[in-house]
């Protein structure tokens, strides 16, 4: 049971704060309990704090100042609390940055109150406006959930007196609500679908992890098609069942609106959703309803891991070898390994679903660390496509084009079929490098070293590193010649143009995160694209991400070895995955898909395994390759990034570094570098990088807090750890 402390009682307070340990305060009048969210003094100002157990009281007393209040919110609990030190230990992040994660919703300490709220009302205006029709779609798209008066205005793009207007005629309702009302309850029983033979049997599996309330990971791999979701879905019910909470995280917000669809038609109701495109309100309600036990489900991006849940039972990382799953910025996590973490700590089961896992789980699963179910047929009348290599080396192809002969006579015989086709090209923008064919110069950030990359729908150049866009130049920046600025390289913007030429009777939809304001206008495209509303879809990995197109037939990968050059760790496992997702798009209705690689390669081993479909071959070969170089999985590295303004004192910090080395040679560890970043300045910051590579089972973190602690960090000077990189920019 969690301690109570009596009014004027020492307790020490972790605050969001970056300070080095919690602090004293006397607890307030009426006490409080450990876990309590609370408001205290701190020089001037008044910050959050969580209490964290009793104060050190090593100072004088008369001095030590009281909490201001206790905030209407549960306590945190234990397990939680647990949870945030652990990964923080992990990590070697401090706890007041940990906290920060735990506590990322906006009027947390607001005294429960009354609001007015929107929804669709029963009635058409008398006169529809465009401002009129926008409000109306919003509230539409929301799928019944209200919406407050600046929250519609904003979405919808309109003033406020548009929306009074027309709750005025009816057709919008106003409504008085308490802000944080529970969700609505969700049904196990309400909606289950008859699963095929091997789905049935995963499921049953999946119900009795979760009815046994003890921690267990399971890795469900899945070929494209199968059905994962269905049955993971079983194991939610059976969650719910139980009187628990689950949380299914998804890779990309794009995602939700077709998932939440599915959950609503197999429990009754929508689930709570926690990611970036939530509004401020409902981002509170989810939050106070998931801590009061008010919210049976989330659904989420990876920042929802850290809500206080109450009985948290099952945790789905859906397509968990994605690497959007882990943060690069601020706290360096990995949401699928924090999964298994906070599922340990509070005995929960933990889904890990993919159709191509990644080697850290499919090694785990090996060692028989993880339980592996396996989906090996499509669900339906749906069946694989076929995979076929178009050998670039014997296509003729002028210098300006990337669709092959071959793959363009394929496309053609699927639009006179009325079918769709896609064409897959991993890079944004219109085209990499704008190169001045007078001088050779390439056009760079100004702030970062990084080409600048045109996107020309926008009509500007783009750094994809810092945000940075600058008008496209019509003379060279560097000798001043005119109309000599050439694009070099295909992007998804280019290969759209060359596809309107190709194909001109065709309509076309380009997917892409550069070209929409708003996750809500990217789930619009992405529905009407489903609904046949285009005949040729061009598109980044994020078409690669669980969309689902019954009309599509054909994949065309444009640079099947875009993914094979370079140094990266992953590159191998990442192409493999990213080309079996994306050709997994195809044929996933009763008619049968086809999915074509251009590359210059087909021998290579990446790609023949691709075509053959020996997934466990591959596998194997790859984690051979590893484990005979020490690399994760089978041993342990971690990325520290220097930064500075100076480009001397990040090179100096780190040769100290690499020199003074002697906590890692304790546990056997090796450090390389110092080395510029691939991309050596960033936001005007010069970046440097070393790399430690250690044994696996040695105590890691412990070394490297030691390490870095030799070191005193002045004026500019950043240093960041990286457990665990996934990626080595």
């Amino acid at each position: 049971m969690d301690a109570f402390y009596d009014e004027g009682t020492l307790v020490a307070v972790l605050t969001t704060q970056p300070l080095d340990r919690a602090l004293d305060y006397k607890a307030p009048e009426g006490g409080c309990w450990q876990g309590a969210y609370v408001e205290v003094p701190l020089g001037p100002r008044k910050v959050l704090g969580v209490v964290w157990g009793p104060g050190q009281g090593d100072f004088d007393y008369a001095r030590v100042r009281s909490v201001i209040r206790v905030l209407d919110a549960a306590p945190m609990r234990d397990e939680l609390r647990s949870f945030l030190e652990r990964a923080g230990d992990y990590t070697l992040t401090p706890l007041p940055a940990m906290l920060r994660l735990a506590t990322r919703a906006p009027g947390l300490g607001d005294a429960p109150s009354m609001r007015k709220i929107y929804r669709l009302g029963d009635s058409e205006p008398e006169r529809m406006t465009d401002a009129r029709r926008r409000v109306l779609e919003v509230l539409s798209d929301m799928g019944g959930l209200a919406l407050t008066q600046g929250e519609l205005a904003e979405t919808a793009g309109v003033t406020p007196s548009v929306i009074k207007g027309l709750a005025k005629m009816g057709a919008v309702r106003e409504e008085e609500a308490p802000r944080d009302t529970p969700f609505p309850r969700l049904d196990p029983d309400y909606g289950g679908k008859a699963l095929a033979d091997d789905q049935a049997v995963a499921a049953q599996d999946l119900r009795a992890g979760v009815a046994s309330g003890r921690y267990g990971t399971v890795l469900l791999k899945g070929v494209t098609g199968s059905g994962k979701t269905e049955v993971y879905l079983e194991a939610v019910a059976e969650c719910l069942a139980q009187g628990r909470q689950a949380l299914v995280l998804l890779p990309e917000i794009a995602l939700t609106a077709e998932f939440l669809t599915r959950v609503e038609a197999r429990f009754g109701a929508r689930p709570a959703e926690w990611h970036s495109g939530v509004t401020v309100t409902e981002r509170r309600r989810v939050w106070k309803q998931i801590a009061a036990g008010g919210a049976q489900l989330v659904v989420g991006a990876r920042s929802a891991l850290f809500l206080p849940y109450r009985d948290l039972g099952l945790v789905v990382v859906d397509e968990e070898h994605d690497t959007s799953y882990k943060q690069d910025e601020g706290v360096f996590y990995n949401a699928r390994d924090m999964a298994v973490l906070r599922a340990s700590i509070c005995a929960a089961q933990v889904v890990l679903a993919s159709a191509t896992p990644s080697l850290e789980s499919w090694a785990n699963a090996d060692a028989g660390k993880y339980r592996r179910l396996d989906l090996t047929s499509r669900f339906g009348a749906s069946v694989l496509p076929e995979m076929r290599a178009i050998d670039m080396r014997a296509e003729t192809l002028p210098s300006n084009r990337w669709v092959s002969p071959s793959l363009q006579s394929e496309v053609l015989a699927r639009l006179q079929k009325g079918e769709q086709a896609m064409l897959f090209l991993n890079r944004r923008g219109y085209a990499p490098v704008t190169i001045c064919r007078a001088c050779g110069h390439q056009i760079g950030c100004p702030h970062c070293d990084a080409r600048m990359v045109e996107h020309r729908f926008l009509q500007r150049l783009v750094c994809h590193q810092c945000g940075e866009t600058i008008a496209k130049p019509e003379t060279c920046p560097s000798c001043g010649a005119e109309d000599k600025l050439a694009a070099v390289g295909p992007g998804v913007e280019r290969l759209a143009e060359e596809a309107a030429e190709l194909f001109p009777q065709a309509r076309l939809a380009v997917l892409s995160s550069d070209l929409f304001g708003s996750a809500r206008a990217l789930k619009e495209e992405i529905e009407k694209i489903a609904q046949g509303g285009a005949d040729i879809v061009i598109g980044t990995q994020l078409v690669a991400k669980g969309h689902n197109f019954p009309l599509l037939t054909l994949v065309g990968v444009i640079d099947a070895d875009l993914g094979l050059q370079g140094s990266d760790l992953r590159a191998a496992e990442r192409t493999f995955q990213l080309m079996r997702q994306v050709a997994g798009r195809a044929g996933r209705a009763e008619k049968p898909g086809v999915a074509l690689l251009q590359t210059y390669q087909p021998e290579h081993p990446v790609i023949r395994a691709i075509l053959s479909g020996d997934e466990e071959g591959f596998w194997q070969a790859e984690a051979d390759e590893r484990r005979a170089a020490g690399m994760p999985p089978y041993g342990r590295l971690a990325g520290v990034i220097l930064s500075s303004t100076e480009v001397q004192e990040v090179f100096d910090l780190g040769n100290a570094m690499a020199r003074q080395d002697a906590p890692l040679r304790r546990i056997g560890a090796q450090v390389y570098g110092p080395a510029p970043a691939p991309i050596a300045r960033v936001r005007g910051r010069h970046r440097v990088r070393l790399l430690v590579k250690a044994p696996k089972g040695v105590a890691l973190q412990p070394a490297l807090a030691e390490w870095a602690a030799q070191f005193r960090l002045r004026g500019e000077l950043r240093m960041a750890i990286d457990i665990d990189p996934q990626s080595f920019f």
